[in-house]
């Protein structure tokens, strides 16, 4: 009897613990999410930074003269100056052939004498006809015949006069000048070579002025006003200031972009060709800055991971201006208050949680 007490005991302890096993089972662990990356997060900061605009063109004349023959048929006799002479208004470039000109000068004044004499005689028997007009010596018919004869004279030396003088006007064209001051940039004249009019002999860079023409936007364009300074960087690592003259007052239809000059000093390193980078100085403005490292570059996009609340960061897109030195400026996307991961954020995405180790001022 005491047996079977003591197993059917030991039976109903057996059941209980069975019985206790699917409440066990039912109560999962709660597991602890665990941070992702251990970050150290810092507040943007307004500064006041000098504002620029970034751009790049290219250096060309400021104005270029074609130097052209008005005469035709005649060789070229001597040549006075060469690629990168300077030169003054006036100076003798080139000398033409100018023996036959000068024998059609010498024609006409010739001629021109002989009109003069012959305009003195007419003037002769004009005055003697119209001294003897009422004498009745005459007869109408005569007088005014020797007055016509006077103002025919008259006309023929007109002529003769407006002659010579276009001869000696292309006696002055075999000599060819400079138009303006400047420096020879191009020639394409050679020694007894017969040139035509209209011929192209020298190009001249006028005053030796060079200016840079960079390509802005419209909304570049709103910014920029005469007179605002410009660094350029020359490919050969060099620098040099420039001034802006004028903005162009038209845009190119095909992509939205005009020019704006920009005036170079005449003893700067710049030659008409070079390409130059140029950072145009836009005066002093407030801007909110973060560390460069905090932004993301992804698909073309500017994101930084600002945290929200204690442990958990958030994506956001953001619009980058400009940068200096270790710093970058944000236009839109990013409050001044926020607190946004200084590095890392490559390894991040929207929602993680971060152990936060350091959050800077």
């Amino acid at each position: 009897m005491f047996f079977f007490n003591s197993f059917r005991s030991f039976l109903s302890f057996v059941l209980v613990c069975f019985s206790l096993l699917p409440l066990a089972a039912a109560a999962p662990a709660v597991k602890q999410e665990k941070p992702v990356l251990s970050v150290t997060v810092v507040q943007p900061r307004m500064e006041q930074w000098k504002q620029r605009l970034l751009v790049s063109g290219g250096i060309t004349p400021w104005q270029e003269a074609i130097v052209a023959s008005e005469i035709g048929g005649l060789a070229v006799t001597s040549i006075a100056v060469d690629v990168g002479s300077v030169v003054k208004k006036g100076d003798e470039l080139l000398q033409l052939s100018d023996a036959s000109v000068k024998a059609a000068v010498a024609l006409q004044r010739a001629n021109v004498a002989r009109a003069k004499a012959g305009l003195a005689l007419a003037k002769a028997n004009g005055d003697r006809a119209r001294s003897v007009k009422d004498s009745g010596a005459l007869s109408e018919q005569q007088i005014t015949q020797y007055v016509l004869q006077e103002e025919s004279a008259q006309a023929e030396l007109a002529a003769a006069q407006a002659t010579l003088a276009l001869e000696e006007v292309r006696l002055r064209q075999t000599r060819i000048v400079a138009a303006d001051d400047g420096v020879i940039a191009a020639r394409t004249a050679s020694l007894g070579a017969v040139v035509q009019v209209g011929s192209e002999l020298f190009r001249l860079l006028r005053q030796g002025r060079l200016e840079w023409r960079a390509e802005v936007t419209a909304a570049q364009g709103m910014r920029l006003q005469a007179g605002q300074q410009a660094r350029l960087t020359l490919s050969n690592g060099e620098t040099l200031q420039a001034t802006l003259r004028q903005i162009a007052p038209t845009q190119d239809p095909t992509n939205r972009k005009g020019l704006v000059y920009f005036d170079i000093p005449k003893e700067s390193p710049g030659r008409a060709g070079m390409f130059a980078q140029g950072e145009i100085h836009l005066g002093d403005e407030r801007v909110l800055t973060v560390p460069q490292t905090s932004v993301v570059m992804s698909d073309g996009f500017a994101y930084v991971f600002e945290l929200s609340g204690k442990d958990r960061v958030i994506r956001r897109k953001v619009t980058l201006s400009q940068s200096q030195g270790d710093r970058i400026a944000i236009s839109a996307g990013l409050e001044e208050k926020a607190q946004v991961v200084v590095t890392g954020g490559a390894f991040l995405k929207d929602g993680d949680r971060v152990l936060v180790t350091e959050a800077i001022p």
